[in-house]
């Protein structure tokens, strides 16, 4: 860390240099500050500054440098302020990665510096540091002078003895004049050398203990006088290159500790403490598996594929492959050639914790290449992972949503799976679509992008039509396997027939005592968490409500509690009515707790397993049921739409789904999107083996098209019928559409905002060639103790659409609207 004073500019400066600075803060502009004299040659586009701003100091992003600044700006340059300090001595963020950042700011409407601090990992907080490490020049000299007692060689000890000493550690170790005065004559000998290490005051670099051997040639009569176990400890390190870690010396020659600390005692060998990484697979992967032999349809997409990645310019495509297609060997072989092009490849997954077995398969067949990043990793995983990448170490990252930012270099290709899944929206501040980014990244460095997915997006399918994209299709299964049989189930007639409610139609109950008898697995889906959707009076009528959220709370059996999902408020469940002190409560609807527990009572011999954010909180918790799932010790999966994507369990010949209508209810015009592509992708996971498959839907709304063609497994007759619906009603991707969201506890004060806001967007919008609703309660009108109040734009021209937002943020701006509690998304992907 570089440490700049306060104080103003020498006078004997000729022309003052300025740098702009974007600051993490919701403000859609970069500020000027001066470079004092002692930095200039240090501060770099995309370096971390220390700056003033108001009363306290922010960190920020170096993101333009000026020799002199143009007085039309009209700045008084006397009252620019310095930048305090500098972080970084090599910039974190490449050009690169600025430049996408900016990009994504001006199209989401969002802060640069909000979106620059986005792109490095939460906790990296990472710096350059010089560290100095001994050279092979350098250990000859140390042998060469076993007796000298010379501060140059006490020097060349130390540094040899402490794996990458930084120039700090030496003064601290000798004086400050000597340290510099020796490490300069060392380093013109060539017996040192600097190296430039990424650290972080958060994040430490890991360090074990390891050996050494002192020296390589042994007399005979040398190893006659040693133990066996010593004997059997030389021979290990021999035969390894450098340093061996302690764990793995011990392990390797099948001693004790005992032998190896002799042999330190005798001269033999040294102990040092050198880094080692945090390997996010802990070392398991799968291993590299042969060549499989690929399909028609494979071979065709490949040679595609292929012919554009010679090209090295950007091109865009859309494959479209059926579940069980071989869209993953796709990918590794893209992945494979661009890397024999010798550039690098990147790939987006939705969630990486629900695909650990895919990752593995990258690592098995890319080694080291691989580099992972998600939020699941510990900051000390993502901090190697990160600075491997940074390094040019890595030339493979697969990660989520905010590996868009990872800063590879020479990128050569983009792999975006599931494109479709709205995981790829960030949903707070600062908004952004990972999924949209990526094509702009590809873009901007002339590389490939392939979206891939089985349902893909609308407007994704949209854009094949218009020639923006081109299609590539894998309509078959591997091996020509058939696509899982569906069928619905219609809860009108069961509820007709046995006249009562059911949470399980006798018909899925008998499939899954078939299922059972056969030796085979299944999936049960339904996606809402907890036991019942909420508690009723039945005397009275009241339900139970979040006291932050305008919202029904969800019953928990396992610990007795009514749970808040957006905000997390918890209470125990009352025995009697809160209102009216009645005793008549009433639990309504059903969650994941509630169809395993009927489940296990129908089948006690079942082996089940609950799949859900509450019961896969822990760490590795997840992936270590879908392995035992994976490997057959468990029959069945009950869950929510965690296990509806991504998973290849080749035993799985049954998928039930139950309550399919609530995401049909929802109030988003994606509603049946959604629904169908979530039908598609569980029934995907029934039939990838061998072994027919076979998925049942129970639904009160069988006659409604999206159930109707996820039956049949028919995207093109659901893209035809949805997309109609869309140009008829004016949504995407007919027009673009921006969201307003107005949030404060105290419903007055964001309701006169929101009513600012709107007469702002009216002014803007004169000629009337966009579409503005509200402000009106948006869907869930009070969350987290705050009113939601909501302005839709819909523009069939986004220029417009962008011009309007601007301005209207502006003008509102001076119309005294509390722009801190005022939140603009650009193509929101859900209007909840």
């Amino acid at each position: 860390m570089l440490k700049i004073s306060d104080g103003q500019h020498s006078k004997t400066t000729a022309a003052p240099r300025f740098v702009e600075v974007a600051l993490p803060i919701p403000l859609r502009q970069t500020f000027t500050y001066s470079i004092p004299e002692e930095i200039r040659d240090v501060i770099k586009i995309g370096s971390r500054v220390l700056v003033p701003f108001g009363n306290r100091p922010l960190t920020g992003y170096a993101v333009a440098i000026h020799e002199s600044l143009d007085e039309k700006l009209g700045l008084d340059l006397s009252a620019v302020k310095p930048v305090r300090e500098v972080y970084d001595a090599d910039p974190l963020l490449t050009k690169e990665i600025i430049m996408l950042a900016k990009w994504a700011a001006d199209y989401y409407a969002s802060s640069w510096g909000e979106m620059l601090k986005a792109a490095l990992p939460a906790g990296i907080n990472a710096t350059i540091e010089t560290t100095i490490r001994i050279t092979e020049e350098g250990i000859a000299e140390l042998k060469a002078n076993p007796d000298k007692k010379t501060q140059k060689i006490a020097v060349l000890d130390f540094v040899k003895s402490n794996d990458d000493s930084t120039i700090k550690a030496l003064k601290k170790q000798f004086t400050r004049a000597t340290a510099q005065r020796i490490v300069a004559e060392l380093l013109n000998l060539g017996f040192i050398e600097k190296i430039q290490k990424y650290l972080s005051t958060s994040v430490k670099p890991k360090k074990q203990k390891a050996a050494q051997l002192l020296k390589t040639d042994f007399a005979a009569d040398e190893l006659d006088s040693l133990t066996a176990a010593q004997q059997e400890v030389i021979d290990v390190l021999r035969n390894e290159i450098g340093t061996t870690l302690l764990s793995e010396l011990i392990e390797k020659s099948g001693v004790s500790d005992s032998p190896i600390k002799t042999l330190k005692k005798l001269g033999y060998l040294e102990i040092v403490k050198v880094e080692v990484r945090r390997d996010p697979m802990h070392g398991k992967v799968v291993n590299a598996e042969e060549q499989h032999l690929l399909s028609e349809g494979q071979t065709s997409v490949l040679k595609e594929i292929r012919s554009s990645i010679a090209k090295r310019n950007y091109e865009a495509f859309l494959l479209h492959g059926v579940t069980g297609s071989g869209k993953t060997e796709v990918y590794i072989r893209a992945i494979r050639s661009v890397l024999n092009d010798d550039r690098t490849a990147l790939m987006l997954v939705p969630e990486i914790s629900l695909t650990p077995v895919f990752s593995k398969r990258l690592r098995g067949v890319f080694g080291d290449d691989v580099a992972i990043l998600h939020s699941s990793l510990s900051s000390g995983e993502r901090f190697d992972e990160w600075r491997r990448i940074r390094s040019g170490e890595a030339s493979v990252v697969i990660g989520t949503r905010s590996a868009i930012f990872a800063p590879l270099r020479n990128l050569g290709l983009v792999i975006v799976d599931e494109e479709h899944d709205t995981s790829y929206r960030q949903h707070e501040m600062p908004f952004y679509n990972a999924r949209d980014i990526a094509i702009v990244r590809a873009n901007q460095a002339n590389a490939l992008i392939i979206l891939g997915s089985a349902t893909p997006a609308l407007e994704s399918f949209h854009n094949t039509q218009t020639g923006k994209y081109k299609y590539l299709s894998l309509p078959k299964r591997i091996g020509n396997r058939p696509m899982a049989k569906a069928e619905l189930i219609d809860m009108r007639e069961v509820f007709s027939g046995t006249g009562k409610d059911s949470i399980l139609s006798p018909k899925l109950l008998e499939a899954v005592e078939e299922t059972q008898k056969r030796g085979e697995q299944s999936i049960i889906l339904l996606n809402r968490r907890g036991f019942s959707q909420f508690v009723l009076c039945r005397s009275c009528g009241e339900s139970v409500r979040c006291v932050n959220c305008d919202i029904t709370l969800t019953f928990h059996k396992r610990d007795q509690t009514l749970v808040c999902h957006y905000c997390n408020y918890r209470i125990k469940s009352p025995t009697i009515c809160p209102a009216c002190e009645s005793e008549f409560i009433y639990f309504v609807g059903e969650g994941t707790e509630q169809i395993e527990d009927i489940l296990k009572e129908k089948f006690p011999d079942i082996r089940l397993a609950r799949v859900d954010r509450d019961s896969t909180r822990k760490r590795k918790q997840l992936e270590n049921v879908l392995a035992r799932f994976g490997n057959s010790e468990l029959d069945m999966l009950v869950g929510t739409q965690m296990i509806a994507k991504g998973h290849d369990f080749h035993n799985v010949t049954l998928v039930g789904v139950v309550s399919v209508d609530n995401g049909l209810s929802m109030p988003d015009f994606r509603s049946a999107e959604r629904t169908f592509q979530l039908l598609t992708q569980v029934a995907g996971r029934a039939g990838r083996g061998k072994l027919q498959g076979r998925v049942l839907i129970q639904t009160y709304h069988p006659d409604h098209y999206a159930l109707q063609h996820a039956k049949d497994q028919s995207y093109e007759g659901f893209y035809k019928q949805e997309i109609s619906y869309r140009e008829r009603m004016h949504y995407p991707p007919f027009v673009a559409l921006a969201s307003i969201l107005i949030k404060h506890p105290n419903y007055n004060y964001a309701y006169d905002n929101a009513r600012i806001f709107r007469t702002s967007l009216d002014s803007a919008n004169k000629n009337g060639n966009s579409i503005v609703l509200g402000p009106a309660p948006a869907p869930l009108p009070r969350l987290k103790g705050e009113h939601r109040l909501q302005i839709i734009i819909k523009s069939r021209n986004r220029k417009h659409l962008r011009e309007m937002v601007d301005f209207g943020a502006k003008d509102a701006d001076t119309r005294s609207c509390d722009m801190k509690i005022v939140y603009i998304e650009i193509d929101p992907v859900n209007l909840l």
